[in-house]
């Protein structure tokens, strides 16, 4: 069933009455975060290898395996599919047939809204799809004030505006930011302009979106900084190359309906997943950058360094920085013409 955004938390604290869960949207840091606590919510803190099955693209075939495999230490078992597409809808649809009383978190960044998994998930009565994306501005806002006030720290009105400028666009991200400027003032201090400013700084919402922003509109400077500072917080060089083909394959999407008479800005507004209100400009430059070709080139460079990262002894995190800083450089000599 597609779940009513009021009972998300009752789900994410406690699923014990659905068998699967699944988390999609254009967030990925939100999706990352609900997938660890729905495993937290079952299994505890511990890293329980005999309760957690942990898949990827290659291992959806196994799903209803795991699903009906009982662990050996006892306690219901948690089976996690990361970067889950359509591809996995039939394993999934055996594995809500059969029997087995493990919980299936379906991690799907990018899904489309007419995705045939999210379409089974949101039939099933024993299962859940909970949308993951971006805060809009006032949203924002909202979470800003109620973090740093969590945080026993208060904020100016002034410092909000500025950091709803500067955060948002993952909310992992956002809250390790404001998370970490309320070690700076202080428990009871308070966040002022000139505090956010020399706290979060320019590097504030760099991420591995901000990476692929940049290295789709040609500024091969600016990935190459939000690409450092997302490996340096844990981003894999698989999940680099793999989030890189999302967003090449959303452009591609958006680019087929320039070819049906919409503007560039156009399709950037009815993109899917929605972009983010203050990337729209960037992917709407990126439109207008990018031929039908060209993102073909792209999904397929990304393909081939996926295939090279999992070669054994291959300097994968230097094949998957240089496969998004390509994109950058094709992107940049566009610019230029």
């Amino acid at each position: 069933m597609k779940l009513e955004p009021r009972r998300v938390e009752e789900v994410l604290r406690d699923p014990a009455r659905v068998r699967a869960v699944l988390l999609y949207g254009d967030d990925v840091g939100l999706i990352r975060e609900r997938g660890a606590r729905l495993v937290r919510a079952v299994i505890g803190g511990a890293d329980d290898p005999f309760r957690l099955a942990e898949l990827e693209r290659e291992g959806f075939g196994a799903i209803p395996a795991e699903m009906a495999a009982l662990a050996l230490t006892g306690g219901r078992r948690v089976v996690r599919v990361r970067e889950a597409t359509d591809a996995a809808t039939t394993a999934v649809q055996a594995a809500l047939s059969g029997r087995g009383e493990a919980l299936l978190v379906l991690e799907a960044p990018g899904l489309a809204s007419k995705s045939k998994l999210r379409a089974l998930i949101e039939r099933a009565s024993d299962a859940v799809a909970i949308g993951c994306y971006p805060l809009d501005e006032r949203g924002l806002e909202q979470v800003i004030r109620s973090t740093l006030s969590g945080l026993k720290v208060s904020v100016d009105d002034e410092a909000v505006g500025w950091l709803a400028g500067q955060l948002g666009s993952d909310r992992a991200v956002t809250a390790g930011e404001l998370e970490k400027l309320a070690l700076f003032v202080g428990p009871g201090g308070r966040v002022d302009l000139e505090a956010a400013r020399s706290c979060v700084g320019d590097a504030a919402g760099l991420s591995l979106e901000d990476a692929l922003f940049a290295a789709t509109s040609g500024d091969v400077a600016a990935t190459d900084r939000a690409l450092e500072l997302a490996m340096a917080e844990g981003a894999a060089n698989v999940q680099v190359v793999r989030a890189g083909l999302g967003h090449i394959q959303r452009l591609q999407r958006a680019r087929a309906l320039m070819q049906d008479g919409f503007s560039a800005a156009e399709a950037a507004r009815a993109a899917r997943p929605p972009v983010f209100f203050r990337r729209v400009a960037a992917f709407t430059q990126a439109l207008n950058l990018w031929s039908p070709a060209a993102l073909e080139w792209a999904a397929n460079r990304l393909w081939d360094a996926e295939r090279a990262c999992k070669r054994t002894g291959a300097p994968a995190d230097t094949i998957a920085r240089n496969a998004v800083i390509g994109l950058a450089q094709r992107a940049m000599v566009a610019r230029r013409r």
